[in-house]
């Protein structure tokens, strides 16, 4: 390791952020909480929350887009909020956010090693039909804690390779999951025609005795015969809703990947890689998240018991799937199996991902002395070098060891305690959305100020309407307000049922405890550089739109915009042809 280096190497490509910011959305997530989506708010309204959903990730994401398009700094999730609002809320964002990470470092394994239990009960089987009255994994029996080493190993040596090796990787392993997922909404499409089990009607789980919402929302799910408070009405439908989207939340943590990898992205005035990523992801991930949960409903009811269970425990295995079960109920052998051991292939590779979004953060954390303790500076240098090649290997093996919480899936009830923290990581990325959506606000007006101030030379680069402007979208400050406002009400509402009889200590601490180290960690940033008094606390936000120099792009290299060189001409037109191949691979590759 060099004792100097302490610069990260920009050598990845668009492609290359594009999948790896798809990767990391694409984990367990979707697998599993798309069927606790369905059980919560029934077939239809669990569309609707998947959409409400990706609403908000359409926003933030533009948000922190543009603003790192402009600024491509390191560390932006809590560069920007330390800027543009105060720079103890930046500090606190960015400790709050790195935590997230490697807690769903350490979930996506506990996932791993939680999928290798694949087993279905017998009376299950009998009860749907399936023609054996055995379907479980011979591995069933291993410890989770065999799992857990491998994968962590396995995670662990991926994250030390070169940047570029690295990106090189997460592209395939991208393109692997859009091509399974396009092929598995199409298997489920083909269930619902063939109607191999139920044939009276292709929208059979849309009707009684199930339908479009759920019967009632079951405050505390559980396998009593009493199933406790059930609300049910228009206010049932609504808190199912509001609950499945919050419950779906997790699956589109990952995003903020694009802005993660700005330091290292290469050539970024010259290709616009933050923006035609930044699209790229939201539609593909829009498109996928709501055609695989439309499909799943249509084959599976939403009271099955194995969803069931997943509400109960939020971290379980394969056959708690809604794709899963789809094959069982219509007697499908092997499907299952294949099924299942693509999960593991997804949450490992989500967790390579969370291993490498920790380790920059973490990395770019070491780059701000003020940062950190006065005690902890010596500490903080050995964590910013990098090797020859520009990876942070001081960051990547701390980020690394926390994953070791994972060795938790060893006992079930400390399995439980880790998806709680897990909701607890994913309140704590709503707040860094929310605090991202809350600077945007303030970068929006502060540029369109320097866009008019003639004294400035540089004031067209500043201009969201010149052409050199690197990545701009309309209504964004309208979106700006939506994911603030939208954020704000999940971390405040994201768990309200346990305040409901009986109330539960360990929900209640889980879902709102962020809350109050956020704000913890802010007042102590304050005390260490304004003193205890907090009437002489000040804001210190920089407003720095210089530093690095705005980007601009390179005249007539846009790519995420079709323009033929010979308007009047034919499209088959030679030069008019080479464009529109050049615009349609920029959006498909």
């Amino acid at each position: 390791m060099s004792s100097r280096r302490t610069v990260l190497s920009a050598d990845l490509k668009e492609r290359h952020v594009n999948m790896m910011a798809f990767s990391a959305c694409i984990g367990f997530g979707l697998f599993l909480n798309s069927g606790k989506a369905i059980y919560i708010a029934g077939p239809g309204l669990a569309i609707v929350a998947m959409f409400l959903a990706c609403s908000v990730m359409w926003a933030v994401v533009a948000c922190l887009g543009e603003m790192t398009a402009l600024f491509p700094v390191q560390g932006p999730l809590f560069e920007f909020p330390g800027r543009f609002l105060d720079e103890a809320v930046g500090y606190a964002t960015g400790w709050i956010t790195w935590f997230a990470w490697v807690v769903i470092l350490a979930a996506e394994v506990l996932a791993v090693a939680q999928l290798w239990k694949f087993r279905f009960e017998p009376e299950y089987l009998k009860s749907v039909g399936y023609p054996d009255d055995h379907l479980a994994w011979s591995t069933q029996g291993y410890s989770p804690a065999v799992w857990v080493f491998l994968f962590l190993i396995l995670i662990g040596l991926i994250n030390m390779l070169p940047v570029r090796l690295y990106g090189q990787i997460e592209y395939v392993f991208g393109v692997v999951k859009i091509v399974f997922i396009s092929l598995l909404i199409v298997f489920n499409v083909i269930l619902s025609a063939v109607q191999r089990v139920h044939h009276d009607n292709h929208f059979w789980t849309w009707n009684k005795p199930w339908g479009f919402a759920s019967d009632g929302m079951i405050v505390h799910p559980s396998h009593d015969t009493d199933p406790g408070i059930v609300l049910r009405g228009d206010v049932g439908h609504f808190l199912s809703l509001w609950t499945a989207t919050a419950a779906t939340l997790f699956s589109f943590v990952g995003f903020e990947t694009i802005a993660i990898t700005a330091p290292e992205n290469k050539d970024l005035e010259k290709h616009e890689t933050i923006k035609l990523a930044t699209k790229k992801l939201t539609m593909r991930i829009t498109i996928l998240y709501i055609l695989g949960t439309f499909v799943g409903g249509l084959n599976v009811p939403y009271d099955d018991v194995n969803l069931v269970n997943i509400q109960i425990n939020s971290v379980r295995a394969g056959q708690n799937s809604v794709f899963v079960l789809a094959a069982v109920r219509n007697h499908l052998r092997y499907w299952p199996s294949i099924f299942n051991g693509f999960f593991i292939f997804s949450a490992t590779t989500s967790g390579i991902n969370a291993l490498y979004n920790s380790s920059r953060l973490l990395h770019a954390l070491a780059s701000i002395p003020e940062a950190w303790p006065l005690w902890f500076q010596n500490s903080r240098r050995r964590l910013e070098r990098t090797t020859e090649r520009g990876v942070p290997l001081g960051t990547v093996f701390v980020s690394w060891c926390f994953g070791l919480v994972s060795f938790l899936a060893i006992k079930p009830f400390p399995s439980i305690v880790l998806g709680r923290i897990t909701n607890n990581a994913v309140v704590s990325e709503l707040i860094c959305y929310t605090v991202i959506c809350l600077s945007y606000i303030q970068f929006y007006y502060k540029i369109k100020a320097a866009s008019n101030d003639h004294t400035l030379e540089n004031r067209n680069a500043f201009n969201r309407d010149d052409k050199q402007y690197p990545y701009r979208t309309h209504g964004q400050l309208f979106r700006a307000y939506y994911g603030f406002l939208f954020c704000l009400l999940l971390i405040i509402f994201n768990n309200w049922r346990a305040f409901v009889n009986p109330f539960s200590m360990a929900d209640f601490v889980a879902s709102y405890v962020g809350i109050l180290a956020f704000f913890t960690l802010i007042a102590a940033y304050h005390v260490k550089s304004d003193g205890w008094n907090p009437l002489k606390w000040r804001r210190n936000a920089s407003m720095q739109i210089h530093r690095p120099p705005p980007r601009v792009v390179v005249p007539g290299r846009r790519r995420g915009q079709l323009e033929f060189p010979n308007p009047k001409a034919p499209v088959w037109e030679p030069e008019n042809a080479k464009a529109l191949i050049a615009f349609s691979w920029g959006w498909l590759k």
